[in-house]
């Protein structure tokens, strides 16, 4: 099984990947080929600076790449033992879904929650670069939907989730929707 997750900033993606890391899942980010690069050519992992390399990366390699050197890795786990779960973070571009979307058995899951609750998380959490007000994180969220195939276009691989789970209770209920939804994958 290989589940992928989209969704805007502090949805709760990394909080569902990290529950389903929990119950056997290899997890892979596109973002960690991004932070890779970055570490090479020595550019801090500021939000802005990673937006930007990884449309860079998507110019000069393809809308896809990011995806696609992730997907290399996954086949070389694939060979160690062909019954490993997977879990990818950070699909933020349609290209990037449309080449995971290759792989059998991979669902696109969609992580929502309202635009307050997400702020209020994204302020708690306090990373390099995140926005310190809500018209602030509105305004970032509108340069990550530009429609150009080598940015980031968060709803528009939103709408192509096959499933989706509402991140807007507890913890608990997160994990709830998750159980079940992977229920529903299997049968």
């Amino acid at each position: 099984m290989l589940i992928g997750l989209t969704g805007k900033n502090a949805a709760g993606k990394g909080v569902a990947a990290n529950y389903l890391k929990s119950k056997g899942f290899l997890y892979y980010s596109l973002s960690d080929i991004v932070r890779e690069e970055a570490t090479k050519i020595r550019l801090e992992h500021s939000r802005d600076n990673l937006i930007n390399l990884g449309n860079k990366l998507r110019q000069e390699f393809g809308p896809n790449y990011l995806a696609h050197e992730t997907d290399n890795r996954i086949k070389q786990q694939l060979r160690k033992n062909k019954n490993q779960n997977f879990v990818v973070d950070s699909i933020r571009n349609s290209f990037e879904a449309r080449e995971l979307m290759k792989n059998k058995n991979f669902v696109l899951l969609g992580i929502d929650a309202p635009i307050e609750l997400r702020f209020e998380r994204l302020l708690k959490r306090d990373r390099l670069g995140d926005a310190k007000t809500l018209k602030e994180f509105k305004q970032q969220e509108q340069r990550e939907n530009l429609k150009s195939s080598t940015n980031q276009q968060l709803d528009a691989t939103f709408k192509m989730a096959e499933k989706v789970i509402l991140n807007d209770g507890s913890l608990e209920k997160l994990h709830e929707k998750i159980d079940s939804l992977l229920k529903q994958i299997k049968e």
